[in-house]
């Protein structure tokens, strides 16, 4: 670990936080939209006469929790690709050892 240079080791601690975030990026919303999704199905048990709009907030409320993941995903693939990081600490950009990474 005390042999990489700094634009490596920046690399991968980027990569692994990349990691770690899409993880938690699309855990999340799809425990939250399970949850929608009972309730709304909870909701039409009891009432069945509002199922059509119980339906249609259901598909509207994952449809924005589902954006979230692709947000995170957005980001990800941000900081993956075109790490800002390296821009602003080294000038030189990504150095041409990690490159053979990224392009896996």
């Amino acid at each position: 670990m005390e042999n990489l240079s700094p634009e490596t080791l920046i690399t991968l601690v980027t990569i692994l936080v990349a990691g770690l975030a899409i993880v938690v990026g699309t855990i999340t919303p799809a425990i939250v939209e399970g949850k929608a999704a009972v309730k709304a199905l909870e909701g039409i048990v009891r009432q069945p006469e509002v199922s059509g709009d119980l339906r249609t907030t259901m598909i509207i409320a994952m449809a924005l929790l589902e954006s979230t993941a692709i947000y995170t995903l957005l980001v990800i693939l941000i900081l993956i690709f075109a790490n800002p990081l390296l821009e602003r600490f080294f000038s030189s950009g990504a150095p041409e050892s990690l490159l053979h990474l990224l392009v896996l």
